[in-house]
């Protein structure tokens, strides 16, 4: 059994609303089993679960690289599947783990990719204006003339999210933004999301980030949504521990003195 704690932050009707979808890879059995989600203007959501939980195949849902076997999905009320391809990419945005852009094009001209959605409705020098902030926001100025295959790793992922900015979409989608990323880059990038103000949804492996970034955290295990709260309510043991095996819990920071939440495996076998 599975005993789904939701909370919503206000009575705003959602920008984004999930209502019981079911879904998975096209042939095999379904990764994501009848969740429902919400997500208001300005939130950040995070998404949690073991490998194989679902939390890929939601994301995939939400930008259309798969369709639900059953359930909706609707952006501004709208049915998502009601929306054309430019529609969809106008809306939402996603920064994909395993992206492959070119190596051979410079930080701005890969910037300059997620206006495209978008191009016969500005003019030349308002496209330009957007990818320039985009650029600005992600602490990319020194770097817009460098070539991709030139870049760090934690470069190459601030150069994917000021392309995400460029795009302007509504709901922005992070797939494991923070891989490969030394523990203060990790914090940097999902400071300028939250900067940025733009409603998000992002997958999450690392718990310590969590606190900081999400308004409302959404648990998942074995494709079924098990928790959705907000990060104070959501990261306690008793939510944490069936899913992950790590009991969570609180201290003093011996500078602060505010609670720092700490996670560690438990002792079961």
């Amino acid at each position: 059994m599975y005993n789904v704690i939701t909370s919503h932050l206000n009575s705003d009707p959602p920008l984004l609303e999930i209502k019981g979808i079911t879904a998975g890879a096209h042939g095999r059995p379904a990764l994501l089993k009848a969740v429902s989600l919400t997500l208001g203007n300005h939130q950040c959501l995070a998404v949690i679960g073991p490998n194989g939980s679902g939390k890929s195949t939601l994301l995939r849902a939400i930008i259309g690289e798969i369709t639900p076997a059953s359930g909706t999905i609707l952006l501004d009320s709208r049915p998502l599947d009601s929306l054309s391809r430019r529609e969809r990419a106008q809306g939402i945005a996603l920064m994909a783990q395993n992206d492959m852009p070119d190596l051979r094009l410079s930080v701005a001209e890969y910037v300059g990719l997620g206006r495209l959605p978008h191009h016969a409705e500005f003019s030349a020098r308002r496209h330009q204006e957007i990818i320039d902030q985009a650029i600005e926001d992600t602490g990319l100025p020194a770097l817009r003339r460098r070539l991709l295959g030139t870049l760090s790793g934690g470069e190459l992922q601030r150069a994917g999210l000021a392309r995400a900015f460029a795009q302007t979409p509504r709901v922005l989608l992070l797939d494991e933004p923070t891989n490969h990323l030394d523990p203060l880059a990790r914090t940097q990038l999902l400071g300028l999301v939250r900067a940025r103000g733009i409603a998000t949804i992002a997958v999450l492996h690392d718990l310590t980030l969590i606190e900081t970034f999400a308004d409302r955290v959404a648990v998942l295990q074995q494709g079924r949504l098990v928790c959705c709260d907000i990060p104070e309510r959501a990261l306690i043991s008793t939510c944490i521990e069936p899913v992950f095996g790590m009991r969570s819990f609180t201290v003093p920071h011996p500078a602060t003195g505010l609670p720092l939440r700490i996670f560690e495996a438990s002792l079961r076998t």
